[in-house]
């Protein structure tokens, strides 16, 4: 197997399991369009980490912790409706990473690749990275998770409890924006939210605890990865979409399997 291949297959594998329980709560939480807005704000992070000559992946990280710490703030506040709030900073965030992009001099990247995921170009820096960042996050998710699914199952009670459910809030908030700044590179800043979501809502027609969804998640999301990829080889589609689009045919194909009683 080409190197180049073996590192698109770890990291793309590396992704799948981390974004399987992750995203779970995403859909348990109905945060997708939390999710599109910090892979928006991605393209900001990329735009200042090109500007300051620092480390695009450390540049990304730190730019959607921000935002993510940002959305707790203002909505703890409570200035505006959550989703008029995150279309807000969403559109913001993306138009002015790409203003940020059009006036830095002497700067040429290929803005699609990070749009739409260019997973065949990772290299053993970008697989460190991005590896370094999934343990880090499974980790701290398995560390954190009864009270995770405490808090969403029902947050007034947790609280009553005596969880720290604003805490937990943003912890999981913030492991989200880890996994998107390190998936940015796999499947691109407007791609990212699709993996997080279509394994987990696949997985939830068939599981019967949560720990069942989580797991299946993950095991389909690999599934959808190395279908991309054998996509991608075959037929010389770009990975990213291709991984999008074997997870909506896994996605369909467990909607037409009936139910167990």
């Amino acid at each position: 197997m080409p190197d180049f291949l073996l590192y698109a297959l770890l990291a793309g594998l590396g992704l799948a399991l981390v974004a399987g329980p992750l995203g779970s709560f995403v859909v348990w939480r109905r945060m997708a369009y939390f999710g599109d807005t910090l892979s928006h704000s991605a393209l900001l992070g990329i735009a200042l980490g090109m500007l300051l000559d620092i480390n695009l992946t450390l540049a990304v990280t730190a730019g959607c912790v921000l935002l993510a710490v940002l959305l707790v703030a203002l909505q703890h506040r409570q200035w505006l409706a959550s989703d008029t709030l995150l279309g807000i900073l969403a559109h913001s965030t993306l138009s002015l990473g790409l203003v940020v992009l059009a006036l830095t001099e002497n700067v040429r990247i290929d803005l699609m690749a990070y749009l739409f995921g260019d997973l065949l170009a990772v290299g053993r820096e970008d697989l460190s990275w991005m590896l370094g960042g999934i343990v880090v996050v499974m980790v701290l998710l398995a560390l954190l998770w009864r009270r995770l699914l405490s808090v969403t199952v029902h947050e007034e009670l947790a609280r009553v409890e005596g969880l720290p459910v604003t805490a937990i809030r943003l912890a999981l908030m913030l492991l989200i924006a880890i996994v998107i700044a390190v998936a940015m590179k796999i499947v691109g800043v407007l791609l990212i939210t699709s993996l997080l979501i279509i394994p987990p809502a696949a997985a939830q027609r068939h599981a019967r605890t949560p720990e069942q969804m989580a797991v299946g998640a993950s095991v389909l999301g690999c599934i959808a990865v190395l279908g991309g990829l054998w996509m991608s080889w075959n037929l010389d589609t770009p990975a990213g979409p291709s991984i999008v689009v074997s997870a909506a045919l896994l996605f369909m194909l467990a909607m037409s399997i009936p139910r167990r009683a």
